[in-house]
């Protein structure tokens, strides 16, 4: 038996685990790699493993970096069960319609800045080209590491660690605090090329599969990163969603006999995929534009969801059972419990995903579910060495910035993503207005997506925690903020503007990499009136995080703009557990036991976390007395 860390290894983003037993094959998550141009071409890479060889994919939730490659696998030909909690199905409907949807806008609009501007489009491609044999190059060297490992038990693979984000009131761009310029964007290397050695010296003189799926002509990663004329490709530049209605499926209450489903194909190993990439002849004409999947392949792949609740045991594929408990995340999210029996007649193994976890006495959902035995464990990384602040002064800062924005007739924009942290920030808003603690000013909700998550949420109370269930009872509405204003399109949004301040702008996406937020942001940025609020993670190298950092100037639509906004952050009204939160919920693994003990696990991995954050992470998980290890990407490792 073995698994294969093949996303979210040294990386916060890319979701996906391959479990392989000598009788099944499984996924759990199917996600998207996301932030800089350098993560996102990971996404670009021929599959490691044949589609058609897995027996079911199970998934935590529904953000698109856990479940945003699900149309890719379906459409290179899986057809087994994708299994989710019924509200994750309904929220992942609309996460990858709009994936799809968005990746055929980008496409077109890159063929049409291509044609105008074909020097630059050649040195995109060359850039992007480079990245791409780095990524193939770093995956070999994950599988070559699974097989030639260094006996390094404690270095963090990935390179030495950034600078964490700042927690708390970031540094005011444009003061003498804030010191020197930093950089918008991610450059490439001095050279202008791959990195000698490894995987792509071995391919360079020879031609690559030709493969819409993986390559096209690209100077952008049409997921996330959207051209336009004068912009480069990792510019940050806007883009406008609009959402097209969609049927809701019907969804099982109750998992339904495995042997119902479509039967997988007989299993088989898949061929290494660097060893095909390498294998094709002689020329190399590398196109990287077509969409990894358009919205028809994204509605095609909903067909295969298979929905059940928490705390149901069900067999996923051959001598493995699943059951999804409650994360406490986002609507729906989950940790998964396996137990795997690799033979007919093996020993038993428990393995426990942690999915994204929440946060203990968050509003709206209820805690992560309290888990204590397990042979493996996969724990999240994303805040180690990170506390959030107290809930208490997140409320406060939250509140102060609004009577900042309100005394001097300013705007504040919330970057904010659309499932979870949207539903969270107009709550606590709500809340605020309720206690007479703010006042009401005009609340601007720019996000088809998140107006159509939020009435998802709304018809889900099953999975509200106790506070918010008393709320409704007593007829209030905490999801909806008093003088709320939902602008469904792009005319609408574009009319904010305009309106009378003070305002507020609640628009997504949270890292600011594309969306209407930085068509905002745009208009905002040089406005010293303006507080940008920062109320969630920002990747690194993404543009929200230069800005988190300090940056004093950013390159938009290709024009280099002074930063006179002012940026602040709130960390306390993040989704994820902090450092302190992931040690309490991993400790409960080893309460009443020693290692050795049934139930204690043989090894932790540190996943969905960036380097600095893991090793922080890592020495106080193993004071806990795990055998713990952070795992390279593509890395294969034996569970015994």
């Amino acid at each position: 038996m073995h698994l294969q860390f093949l996303g979210a290894a040294t990386t916060v983003t890319g979701s996906q685990f391959l479990l392989t037993t000598e009788r099944a094959r499984i996924l759990i998550d199917c996600g998207m790699f996301q932030g800089s141009p350098n993560e996102s071409i990971r996404n670009r890479i021929p599959l490691a493993y044949d589609p058609r060889q897995l027996d079911a994919i199970l998934l935590t939730h529904a953000h698109l970096d856990h479940c945003g490659l699900i149309p890719h696998v379906v459409k290179e030909g899986f057809g087994g069960p994708i299994w989710a909690t019924n509200g994750t199905i309904e929220l992942a409907t609309l996460v990858l319609l709009d994936s799809g949807k968005l990746q055929e806008e980008f496409a077109k609009r890159g063929m049409r800045w291509e044609r105008r501007n074909p020097d630059r489009a050649a040195a995109e491609d060359r850039r992007d080209l480079a990245s791409y044999e780095a990524a193939i190059a770093l995956a070999d060297k994950g599988e070559a590491d699974s097989e030639h490992p260094s006996g390094d038990a404690t270095a963090v693979p990935g390179g030495p660690a950034a600078p964490a984000a700042p927690v708390g009131f970031a540094a005011l761009p444009g003061s003498a605090a804030s010191g020197e310029h930093v950089p918008t964007s991610v450059e490439p290397n001095a050279a202008g090329s791959a990195p000698s050695g490894g995987a792509a010296d071995r391919r360079r003189g020879q031609e690559p599969r030709v493969d819409p799926a993986h390559f096209g002509r690209r100077r952008y990663d049409a997921a996330l990163m959207i051209p336009q004329e004068g912009g480069g490709a990792s510019d940050p530049v806007v883009a406008t969603s609009t959402f097209s209605s969609f049927a809701a499926l019907p969804v099982e209450a109750a998992p339904p006999d495995p042997s119902a489903l479509p039967a997988a194909p007989p299993f088989t190993i898949a061929p290494n995929p660097e060893v095909a990439l390498r294998a094709q002849p002689a020329k190399l004409d590398v196109d990287l534009d077509e969409p990894l999947y358009d919205e028809a392949d994204a509605r095609a792949s909903l067909a295969r969801f298979r929905g059940t609740g928490y705390d149901q045991e069900f067999e996923v594929a051959p001598g493995i059972h699943a059951t999804f408990v409650d994360a406490g995340h986002i609507l729906g999210s989950a940790i998964i419990r396996l137990r795997v029996v690799d033979r007919e007649g093996g020993p038993e193994r428990r393995i426990v995903f942690s999915g994204d976890l929440g946060r203990t006495d968050t509003p709206i959902l209820r805690d992560p579910t309290v888990v204590t035995d397990a042979d493996y464990v996969l724990i999240e990384s994303t805040y180690g060495g990170r506390e959030h602040e107290p809930e208490a002064e997140a409320i406060r800062i939250l509140a102060e910035t609004v009577h900042l924005v309100a005394d001097h007739d300013g705007v504040l924009l919330v970057p904010s993503f659309a499932i979870g942290r949207t539903q969270e920030v107009v709550w606590e808003l709500d809340r605020l207005i309720s206690a007479g603690k703010i006042p009401l000013l005009p609340l601007y909700l720019d996000s088809p997506m998140a107006s159509k998550a939020s009435a998802i949420y709304r018809a889900h109370p099953d999975y509200y925690d106790q506070e918010t269930r008393d709320l409704l009872a007593g007829s209030e509405s905490p999801l909806d903020y008093p003088n709320q204003i939902v602008t469904n399109d792009v005319r609408q949004s574009q009319a904010i503007e305009h309106a009378k301040r003070p305002y507020m702008i609640v628009a997504s996406n949270g890292m600011l990499t594309g969306g209407r937020v930085v068509g905002h942001l745009r208009n905002l940025i040089d406005d010293p009136t303006a507080v940008i609020l920062f109320v969630g993670y920002q990747g690194q190298g993404t543009l929200g995080s230069h800005l988190q950092a300090g940056a004093t100037t950013v390159k938009i639509d290709g024009q280099v703009r002074q930063v006179k906004c002012q940026i602040r952050s709130i960390s306390g009204f993040s989704a994820h557990a902090d450092e302190s939160e992931l040690l309490a919920w991993l400790s409960n693994f080893a309460t009443g036991k020693r290692p050795g003990d049934d139930g204690f696990p043989h090894r932790v991995f540190l996943v969905h976390g960036d380097p600095d954050a893991q090793a922080a992470l890592l020495p106080k998980v193993r004071a806990l007395g795990f055998d713990a290890d952070v795992p390279g990407w593509h890395e294969v490792v034996e569970l015994e």
